[in-house]
């Protein structure tokens, strides 16, 4: 059965060429259990072997067609197999988190199969101190950042002894029927009860609608008058800025979240507002060794969760944005913070009059160029809509085990597109902050160093704000 795919999540497929796969990713790091031994690891794929049962998410492939009017669909490959999607890899002696970080950086350049379901889990070993790693991507048509974290917890337990732990693709199986392909429908409802549900629906849908001119007029205006929200006209013209090629490049490094918090305590701003001054002061001295700091300063795109904290983890994309600027111009840290902090105040006061629909699409607008300049050979000609994307994504909150083996490290790869040669992810794990930089290989050269400038800007707003 077809079943059609919202416009939301089908962007990211009709956007997807080889220099631009659409797909986010994930690695973690695991110390293995207590007397846990190789063969034992590979003991643990062939469990991740051991059925072809998924749940419905990882269990359909997109189909367009006739049938479909050329539109995107989701239906249930009736010939699925576990073993292209699951793979074994190990890396070369000796072994280096480098050598992991190439690994991924190969992985995260290849596009996924649109024949089968949307993504590939690896299991990696031969990291010299004994751990091992699960690189996962995931077309991002399939779903976004919040719920790739969520279907990553669902399969790790807080107990370290517990030892009945089942892949993402597999959670809430086996409280499925026997079919993947079946589906329990709703109860069903009454004739006046459904009427006017769909009336209520219905008229709130145009009352939004109707009011998406004056959204527009109120988002232009700031934007023109460089106030942070949904659109930006002020981001200059920089070396991210530019087409880019289907070849990637990874770096990862974590920092102790207390350090964070304590900074944003003092200077009475959000954790995430810290984040965005450490890019920027990184940023900042990254492209001042390059000789390539723009005299503006540098816009980013902040992506802001729309759902709601009881969404189940269903897949499928709810993404709003705020457009920060970066202060990049400034030279002091504390400066540059206080300006990022009131930039965000701004962006989030300007979202709080809109509602979700509205907020959709005057994102779906700030992101439009990214699809309209290429196609016109526009990239790296006229001003960006923005510089570059930084997220957050909030993860768990304590240790967590995949069957007594803890997860020392949560690592997000994200999607470069063109025009945006570079994409800053965060999250949270324990009482750590993971950083994934992904960039075009081509296009950011000597990007390692960007985590060396980020533990230097980090210790910058330690002694700025002391």
């Amino acid at each position: 059965m077809l079943v059609p795919m919202s416009p939301t999540d089908s962007v990211f497929l009709f956007a997807e060429s080889r220099d631009q796969p659409m797909h986010v990713g994930g690695l973690q790091v695991f110390h293995p259990a207590d007397g846990m031994e190789r063969d034992d690891v590979l003991d643990t794929f062939q469990q991740m072997l051991s059925s072809n049962e998924t749940s419905p998410m990882f269990g359909k492939r997109v189909r367009r067609s006739i049938r479909t009017g050329w539109l995107w669909a989701w239906e249930e490959d009736e010939r699925f197999d576990i073993e292209h999607h699951v793979r074994h890899n190990a890396l070369p002696r000796p072994g280096r988190v480098l050598d992991l970080f190439a690994l991924c950086s190969r992985l995260h350049g290849s596009l996924l199969d649109r024949h089968r379901p949307l993504w590939e889990t690896h299991l990696i070993e031969g990291l010299h101190d004994g751990r091992f790693a699960v690189y996962t991507k995931v077309h991002h048509s399939l779903t976004d950042g919040v719920s790739a974290i969520r279907l990553m917890q669902s399969s790790l337990s807080d107990d370290p002894e517990f030892r009945g732990g089942v892949p993402p693709w597999r959670a809430g199986v086996e409280s499925m029927s026997p079919r993947r392909s079946e589906v329990v429908a709703p109860a069903s409802r009454g004739p006046v009860e459904l009427s006017s549900d769909t009336l209520r629906t219905a008229l709130r849908t145009a009352g939004e609608a109707a009011a998406l001119p004056l959204v527009l007029a109120r988002s232009v205006n700031r934007g023109l008058h460089a106030q942070s929200g949904p659109l930006a006209f002020t981001a200059p013209k920089m070396m991210f800025n530019v087409p880019i090629t289907g070849a990637r490049r990874f770096a990862a490094q974590s920092w102790a979240i207390e350090r964070f918090q304590l900074v944003a305590k003092r200077s009475d701003c959000s954790l995430n507002d810290v984040v965005l001054a450490m890019c920027s002061g990184a940023l900042r001295r990254y492209l001042l060794s390059l000789q390539m700091l723009p005299q503006a300063p540098l816009i980013a795109m902040v992506p802001v969760s729309l759902r709601d904290e009881s969404t189940a983890p269903t897949g499928g994309n709810s993404v709003g944005a705020v457009m920060c600027n970066l202060a990049t111009q400034l030279d002091d840290p504390g400066q540059r913070l206080s300006a990022i902090t009131q930039s965000m105040r701004n962006g989030k006061q300007a979202l709080a009059s809109m509602t979700q629909l509205q907020i959709l699409a005057m994102t779906a607008l700030a992101v439009s160029p990214l699809g309209i300049d290429p196609l016109l050979r526009l990239t790296g000609v006229v001003r960006p809509p923005f510089n570059l994307i930084i997220s957050n994504v909030p993860g768990p909150r304590s240790e967590l085990y995949w069957n007594g083996s803890r997860m020392s490290g949560l690592y997000p790869l994200s999607i470069p597109v063109d025009g945006q040669a570079l994409n800053i992810s965060c999250v949270s794990h324990a009482e750590q902050l993971s950083f994934g930089l992904t960039g075009c290989r081509r296009t950011v050269p000597h990007l390692q160093r960007l985590l060396s400038h980020l533990d230097d800007e980090l210790v910058a707003l330690e002694l700025a704000t002391a």
